[in-house]
């Protein structure tokens, strides 16, 4: 299995191994499993460490300790995280590794379960007890940790994330803006391992954004588990609009990139500040689920399908060149050919330029998993591969679309034995989830760097991806 250690020349703001030589305190590699807010307490776990004078090694051989940031969301994910943890304790009984530190949402839902399967686990750190890894990691270095295994404070509000070891590229970085749902999805698990919706204050974020910018950050991406709920248990409404006109003046960020918008509390005034915004790209992460009124109800999503269908009418109308992306389920308890069917419809008509679908996962302790009706996972399946089927097509034909335009690419990096070939980015593409650029022919004397923004034009398609040329 590939697991994604982070390497020390990933971490931007790290002290280098030389820098630390003969005076840290222990070396350690980390696994970050999960989505892009898992990755954020990475950073900070990572940041913490290595200011207390730990040292990350590039390679878990050679580490004295392993932490291992899990995801716990869907079956997929905990089955990758269940197998990275196995591997690294496999290190441990080979002598490899002094300790195994499993973190995140695995660790926050089922502790009990890990330590009774696993006992060789050295420490578990729940999702609220990030702040404890310096404690956690003193105590394996020491021996003594047996007498505390489990570090997992009650919820609090989201502490500054300022003390950032990033292991993004050193031009984009993820800007966690609150933590915890408030919403009831019947099949979501997150507000069990995540808590209630805490937003930190609008001060704070636009000074960690101002951090990142500094940093040299080009392209920030908010996240957040419920972004247009954002701020509504500080200031009694959400305030969403108001954190976006600040950070659209921080002129050291190039892009500001939005994800994981709900389809509630979307009024004229934040679209107007979305559509007149300098920095705010045109591009828009909302997952909508479903679009049968039916699952939207068993779903407990407090919205329509009309309700959605004017919500992304009234954005596209308003939003010049405005790009989409949404993640549909299938197979939820009680579909049935025609909910599946007017998912199709939906999707056909909107024409979401990104779209990503998923089989229903059972999730324990959650409404859906009672729900009668449950859909065979075969039929889940060919229903996904209809949908993506369906999607493939849409997207194919709007990156053909695009071919003779000219396009801003932010340069990701160099592609792999292929000199004179870059990967990017445009506007229209966020990282690690949609396709990318392959840029190429640089004339000779001209230069790119990581980080770059060119301009491009777009020269042909390739499935989800564009290849493109420098221009002037």
């Amino acid at each position: 299995m590939q697991l994604p250690v982070v390497n020390q020349s990933q971490s931007a703001a790290a002290p280098s191994p030389t820098e630390l030589e003969g005076t840290a305190r222990g070396s350690y590699a980390v696994v970050s499993l999960g989505c892009p807010k898992n990755l954020v307490d990475t950073e900070q776990m990572l940041g913490r460490l290595n200011h207390d004078g730990y040292r990350m090694v590039d390679s878990v051989d050679s580490a004295d300790f392993v932490v291992v940031n899990t995801c716990g969301f869907i079956d997929s994910a905990r089955e990758e995280s269940m197998g990275a943890i196995d591997e690294m304790l496999s290190l441990k009984r080979q002598g490899k590794i002094r300790g195994v530190v499993v973190t995140g949402c695995l660790a926050e839902r089922q502790q009990g379960k890990l330590l009774e399967a696993r006992p060789e686990i050295d420490a578990m750190v729940g999702v609220f007890g990030r702040n404890d890894i310096v404690e956690v990691a003193d105590r394996l270095q020491s021996g003594v940790q047996e007498q505390q295994r489990v570090f997992r404070p009650a919820p609090i509000r989201p502490l500054s994330d300022a003390v950032r070891a990033p292991v993004t590229p050193r031009h984009f970085a993820y800007l966690k803006i609150s933590e915890g749902c408030d919403r009831l999805c019947t099949f979501c698990a997150i507000p069990r391992m995540r808590g209630k919706h805490y937003s930190k204050p609008i001060e704070q974020v636009v000074d960690e954004a101002k951090r990142l910018g500094d940093s040299g950050v080009r392209e920030v991406v908010v996240v957040a588990q419920d972004t247009t709920y954002y701020g509504k248990d500080l200031y009694g409404q959400p305030r969403l609009r108001d954190l976006l006109v600040e950070l659209d003046k921080i002129d050291s960020i190039d892009w500001i990139r939005l994800m994981y918008f709900y389809p509630m509390y979307i009024d004229d005034a934040l679209i107007d500040t979305l559509a007149g915004a300098q920095r705010i790209l045109p591009y828009i992460d909302m997952p909508l689920q479903h679009a049968s009124d039916s699952m939207l109800k068993r779903m407990a999503r407090k919205t329509t399908r009309a309700i959605q269908e004017d919500i992304v009418g009234r954005l596209r109308e308003r939003i010049d060149s405005l790009v989409m992306r949404t993640t549909m389920i299938t197979g939820f308890p009680g579909e049935t050919e025609d909910d599946f069917q007017q998912l199709v419809e939906f999707v056909t008509e909107q024409h979401f330029e990104h779209l990503g679908v998923f089989t229903y996962s059972v999730e324990e302790d959650t409404p859906a998993a009672k729900l009668p009706n449950r859909v065979p996972a075969k039929v889940a399946q060919r229903r996904m591969g209809e949908l993506m089927s369906v999607q493939q097509s849409i997207a194919f034909d709007w990156n053909q679309s695009r071919v003779g335009q000219t396009e801003g690419v932010l340069i990701d990096s160099p592609l792999a034995d292929q000199e004179g070939v870059w990967i990017g980015r445009t506007r229209s593409q966020a990282p690690e989830i949609d396709g990318v650029v392959y840029v190429s022919g640089v004339e000779e004397g001209g230069s790119v760097e990581v980080g770059d923004i060119v301009d491009c034009e777009i020269v042909a398609s390739q499935g989800y991806d564009l290849i493109a040329a420098p221009v002037g």
